[in-house]
């Protein structure tokens, strides 16, 4: 059977298991949408901006492991995708993003929405086709999802020029198709596996460093990791992208790492002499100064894209491989080789560890009169912890405060994010993880600075008529950017301030949302029982202290024992003029 360019390409997600499509028509993708019409396997979630659109398919895929599907079309559609698929890329998450280009003869004249599309994004995908002949077009699909979901995850683009969406040609089935040339190495080498185990045996300061690798790996390679970890007894810590790899409220989680983190993560990083990383990739947030990064530890780092490891940071042992093969493999060889680890030899690690701990270095000055935001997020932390919600944020103080003090014990509830720092994710991320999961509760932890980057996609959650609620933080500040000028430029608050602040509760009105808002510590917890009990998109404006700044807090180019603490936390350690630890 002969069928259009447009119809292959609709075939052709069916069969690679596609039931949602996010996206915004425009004149060349209009022969996809025309087949869109035509069927209904495949569910099309129209979104307000084609950013929006990229971030609604990383909160998909975030949320369920699946790859997630953009389609826009050519010029200004495409162009408007660049910082969602640099966001995925950073972050390692599979997209397909299907875009609109002029008619293959009228490629290279400067016609009406031309862009050079597959010259664009080739620095911010995996891969990119330019598709210039129907008869491929199948195959070239099909490759386009092995790649975007095999290896390190991340983003694939597919150009379509209208004429070969317009063209007739059979559809090829993937079984039909030879196997892929691309084959990451996903099985770790056993002789690396078993020196790793050589060195936990001989640890006497060990710690996990574990990152988002491991949650995208899946939920049984979190599961070993909670196994091997407890196995060992050795403490772990976790990056920004990696919260809810390991429960955060079990005994051995330190909490989270980097230049936000827990005071007894960043200092068991310092001090320790085995550092085990499995699936994190040594982001600067996280090592700081790198000739003070871990100084004295043996390195270990497993991760499945070779091209990460020795790139940052030197290790002494590498390991390539898929994180959950490598936990497997690690924890079988443990397990056979239990017998020759003495649990007594890290007691003195635990007790400096515990010691550090009881600093309480998350700890905040509370208030009867004003909301301090990290009290707001306990609140909602405490009061959804029993529903297991599903938490996007976008970025800023907000999000800081999100991962330091919104418990995460399981993988794929917490979507953030990390590698480009994109304001404006978090709505339409949370509008993605609604569309993937109907029933739960979907939260966006907003900051009102971010919030108007992408408000528009209020609209859509209106449209599609998903429930999320948007939880905003409202300072009236960039508040990173404000914190920043204030440590280290002087107090000079520079276009930091916003000074023409929409009234939130009224906007979501407009757009047919409830809105809410909390004033003072005593409204908070009813504001939130209320944002509950509705059945459809909330926004709550929560107004919250002005000048409170995210603490503890490592500054750009310091080590990790260079660690700036809150107002009124003391540590039994020298300090310096400017209030840093040194440990």
């Amino acid at each position: 059977m002969q069928f259009t360019g447009a119809e292959i390409l609709i075939k052709a997600l069916a069969d690679q298991g596609v039931e949602v499509i996010f996206g915004y028509p425009g004149g060349a993708v209009l022969p996809i949408y025309d087949a869109l019409y035509k069927q209904n396997s495949v569910r099309h979630y129209l979104v307000r901006h084609e950013q929006a659109a990229v971030h609604a398919a990383e909160g998909y895929a975030r949320s369920t492991g699946k790859v997630g599907v953009v389609l826009v079309t050519s010029g200004p559609g495409a162009t408007n995708a660049v910082t969602g698929l640099t966001d995925a890329l950073m972050d390692s998450i599979p997209i397909v993003c299907l875009t609109g280009q002029v008619p293959t003869h009228m490629i290279g004249n400067d016609a009406f929405q031309e862009a050079d599309t597959v010259g664009i994004t080739r620095p911010c995908t995996k891969h990119n086709y330019l598709i210039r002949d129907v008869n491929v077009l199948a195959a070239k699909v099909h490759e386009a999802f092995h790649v975007a979901r095999s290896g390190r995850p991340g983003p694939v683009v597919i150009d379509l020029p209208k004429d070969v969406l317009n063209t007739l040609a059979a559809y090829t089935a993937p079984d039909a198709l030879p196997a892929p040339t691309y084959r990451p190495q996903v099985t770790p080498e056993q002789a690396a596996i078993e020196r790793a185990v050589d060195l936990m045996l001989k640890a006497d300061r060990p710690v996990f460093y574990v990152g988002g690798g491991v949650i995208n790996a899946g939920t049984e390679a979190c599961d070993n990791l909670v196994r091997l970890v407890r196995a060992t007894g050795f403490p772990i810590t976790m990056t920004l992208m990696g919260l809810g790899a390991y429960p955060a409220s079990d005994r051995q989680s330190l909490g989270m790492l980097g230049m936000h983190g827990t005071l007894e993560a960043n200092l068991a990083m310092h001090g320790s002499d085995l550092m085990i990383n499995l699936g994190a990739r040594f982001d600067d947030r996280v090592t700081g100064r790198l000739d003070g990064f871990s100084p004295d530890s043996i390195k270990i780092h497993a991760d499945i894209d070779p091209s990460s490891i020795n790139k940052n940071v030197a290790v002494d042992l590498p390991i390539v491989g898929d994180a959950g093969n490598t936990i497997r493999a690690l924890l079988e060889v443990w397990e056979r080789r239990k017998a020759e680890h003495d649990p007594a030899r890290i007691g003195d690690w635990w007790e400096k560890i515990s010691g550090w701990r009881a600093q309480n270095s998350l700890g905040f000055q509370n208030s009867a009169q004003i909301i301090k935001p990290q009290y707001a997020i306990r609140r909602l932390w405490e009061m959804t912890r029993d529903r297991n919600p599903y938490i996007t944020t976008e970025v800023g103080q907000h999000q800081m405060w999100a991962a330091q003090h919104f418990g995460f014990d399981q993988p794929n509830h917490w979507m953030t994010s990390g590698g480009l720092g994109t304001m404006g994710y978090g709505l339409p991320a949370a509008m993605g993880v609604q569309v993937a999961h109907p029933d739960a509760l979907v939260i966006d932890i907003a900051g009102e600075a971010s919030t108007m980057m992408n408000i528009q996609e209020l609209s859509s959650l209106i449209q599609h008529r998903l429930p999320v609620k948007v939880f905003i933080l409202n300072n009236e500040w960039m508040g990173m950017v404000r914190q920043w000028q204030e440590l280290f430029h002087g107090g000079r608050y520079s276009e930091s301030y916003s000074a023409a602040l929409p009234d939130f509760v009224k906007l979501a009105e407009a757009f047919g949302a409830k809105g809410l808002r909390a004033h003072s510590p005593d409204d908070l917890d009813d504001v939130i029982r209320e944002m509950l009990a509705h059945d459809g998109p909330v926004v709550v404006d929560v107004r919250v202290d002005k000048g409170e700044n995210v603490y503890p807090m490592i500054p750009a180019g310091a080590a990790h024992h260079e660690i700036i603490l809150g107002p009124g936390q003391e540590l039994d350690a020298c300090k310096s003029e400017d209030g840093m630890v040194l440990v």
